[in-house]
């Protein structure tokens, strides 16, 4: 059964941006790339956040993914460049990825925060704003 995986990531500081921005790119070719991806989207939030949403034909692919180069070794640096980090995975009979008012829900509901070295309040509570789904700010790589 497909596994999806939803992440919302808030960078703290303009001063992380740029570097945010390009290992995004390099990790979003990566998923495209992926052995086991089936679809990846990206949605550029308001105020830094940013949403991933990915289907994979299995854990052990998705994980594989996780660990490698450039996923893994950026996962270490969003410690310091975020203030809230979220994510929830969950199994599906269909590959297809959900609508970001589902997303969020699940997020919210079932999802778990991410260390982050400078947590904010809303990432203590695990408490944030559904994302804008303006199709402008959406990205669907596969």
């Amino acid at each position: 059964m497909p596994v999806i995986s939803i992440t919302r990531l808030r960078v703290r500081s303009l001063y992380y941006l740029p570097a945010f921005a390009l290992r995004t790119l390099r990790i979003a070719l990566q998923a495209k790339r992926a052995e086991g991806n089936l679809a990846t989207r990206l949605l550029r939030d308001r105020k830094n956040t940013f949403w991933t949403a990915t289907s994979w034909s299995s854990e052990a692919a998705m994980k594989a993914f996780m660990l490698a180069p450039p996923h893994g070794p950026a996962m270490r640096k969003l410690l310091e460049w975020c203030d809230e980090a979220s994510l929830v995975h969950w199994t599906q009979s269909a590959s297809d990825l959900p609508a970001w008012p589902e997303a969020y829900l699940r997020l919210l509901n079932q999802g778990r925060r991410s260390k982050a070295n400078n947590p904010s309040s809303a990432h203590l509570a695990h408490a944030f704003p559904e994302p804008d789904r303006d199709p402008r700010r959406e990205v669907r790589l596969k």
